[in-house]
């Protein structure tokens, strides 16, 4: 393996690396590495793509890609002048109410989910590497001579022995469960079993206010089931923007959402074709169905990581420092198993770095504070570098402006009531060093933000680049001329 070009840089085309883990940071590691020359086995047990493409982030954003059609329709076909049928039309008429066939829908999230996986794996086996079905552990200390073992078990009980001269550990993670709330998959669901379900549930329970929690809840409700989301803390999404978690729960419950506050479920159970849930407090909710949505938990046990010399966490993750290394020499780690950040986009990022770092290639270590990150509920929330609360608790000194959408013409042309766009920068050189978009569409929205942290652009340099009029994006030049103003006249 390696052309020319590989080893006039020095690369080593017999460097054998051994992945274990299929998901986004051990596939775009793979790629890498295999460009660079190296001789990659990439070790899988459910299939390349991992559970970010198979279980995670694929099947939920084609899920939502159908509520979101239901939710624009819903909110806004009378403002735009769209008329619907009221009447119920004859038996022997089509009916013209939109619903959705739920079926069918996640028939088509489990092909497009499918066909990703076999996409991204012809990808990597067409860059030269190897893929291994079944699961894998390391053997023992580092060697003598700096290589490693590797234990592979495949679904027959059968063993093969590789040896790496690194290893990379990108083996995600799985639900969190509570014992007395444990999924059956029929009417207590985790967020992998919910793509089985052939008929919409009527009431449906979710458990956990976080981002997966908030956009399953949200994705239910514009499907049309009747949604309980029952929040531990104050508010949805404690973790996110104070003003955009604010937006999404006015959004929420405008819509005929019940979400419970300060509601710690204690149990779920079955009783009849029904499930019960009880608070802690004693509270008894019901409903038809219920998603348990209430954290990950790392795989990193059973893989002789510890007795390796990897660090792990007290949580179970994988320690690692900004170039994705572990405490043991030649094991690296990235993705969910890390806790770094739980993003597909940080997984894969973590995954190259590795490799560049592991082949002498140029590298630059991960910074967290130039990461965009986007919640698909409806409106979206994306947020890239500093917080609210990093202003907030004195992390760093920035002036911040928030615009709602409701000022922003295209918005109203569209219909659109509920968002803002608010930017961070810093005080005196006016450089962007943070930004929110609440916003339809908001994952794109947020480029132009991203751009400008990672490279220190000001908000003058955003005010005076032209935008598309009428636009959402006029939002943000928007606000960077306010920001600008207020450093030009010395506000605080």
């Amino acid at each position: 393996m390696g052309g020319p070009e590989t080893r006039a840089r020095g690369v080593n085309p017999l460097t054998r690396i051994v992945i274990i883990g299929g998901g986004p940071g051990g596939y775009e590691a793979a790629l890498v590495a295999a460009q660079l020359g190296a001789e990659v086995t990439v070790v899988d047990c459910d299939g390349l793509g991992g559970a970010s493409v198979l279980t995670d982030c694929v099947p939920s954003k084609t899920l939502i890609a159908t509520a979101e059609v239901m939710t624009t329709f819903d909110s806004s076909y009378e403002e735009l002048g769209i008329i619907v049928e009221d009447d119920t039309p004859h038996i022997d008429q089509a009916a013209r109410v939109v619903g959705v066939d739920l079926g069918k829908v996640n028939r088509r999230v489990k092909r497009l989910a499918l066909a990703q996986s076999h996409d991204i794996t012809a990808s990597v086996t067409r860059a030269g590497a190897r893929v291994v079905r079944g699961r894998a552990r390391l053997d023992g200390q580092q060697a003598m001579d700096g290589s490693r073992k590797v234990v592979v078990t495949a679904a027959d009980g059968s063993e093969e022995t590789l040896t790496a001269d690194a290893v990379l550990i990108a083996t995600g993670g799985h639900p969190r469960e509570i014992p007395d709330a444990l999924p059956d998959g029929e009417r207590i669901f985790n967020w992998t079993q919910v793509y089985d379900l052939d008929e919409l549930p009527e009431e449906l329970i979710v458990v956990g206010s976080g981002v997966t929690g908030a956009e399953f809840a949200g994705a239910y409700q514009a499907l049309g089931s009747k949604v309980t989301l029952v929040s531990s803390r104050d508010r949805v999404l404690p973790g996110e923007d104070p003003d955009a978690a604010a937006v999404l729960e006015d959004v929420f419950r405008r819509r005929g959402m019940n979400v419970m506050a300060r509601s710690r479920a204690a149990s779920a159970k079955r009783v009849g074709d029904r499930v019960e849930v009880t608070l802690a407090d004693g509270r008894v909710i019901t409903g038809s169905h219920c998603l348990m949505a209430v954290g990950a938990i790392p795989n990193s046990s059973g893989m002789g990581l510890e007795e390796a010399g990897v660090r792990l966490k007290d949580s179970g993750h994988i320690w690692t420092d900004k170039v994705s290394r572990t405490s043991a020499p030649g094991v690296y780690a990235a993705g969910d198993v890390t806790g770094i950040f739980a993003l597909a986009s940080v997984a894969a990022m973590q995954g190259r770095i590795a490799m560049y770092h592991f082949l002498g290639d140029a590298v630059t270590p991960l910074n967290l504070k130039t990461v965009s990150a986007n919640i698909f509920t409806d409106p979206e929330i994306a947020t890239v570098g500093y917080s609210q609360a990093d202003v907030d608790g004195g992390k760093i000194d920035a002036r911040v402006v928030k615009l709602p959408l409701l000022r922003n013409p295209r918005a109203k042309m569209q219909g659109i009531r509920d968002g803002f766009v608010k930017i961070f920068c810093r005080p005196g050189t006016g450089i962007v060093v943070g930004g929110v978009v609440v916003s339809p569409r908001a994952s794109e929205l947020i480029h132009p933000i991203s751009i400008a942290v990672d490279n220190n652009l000001t908000v003058e340099q955003i005010a005076n680049a032209f935008t598309v009029y009428p636009s959402l994006s006029g939002s943000i030049a928007e606000v960077a001329r306010q920001l600008h103003t207020r450093k030009a006249a010395g506000e605080a």
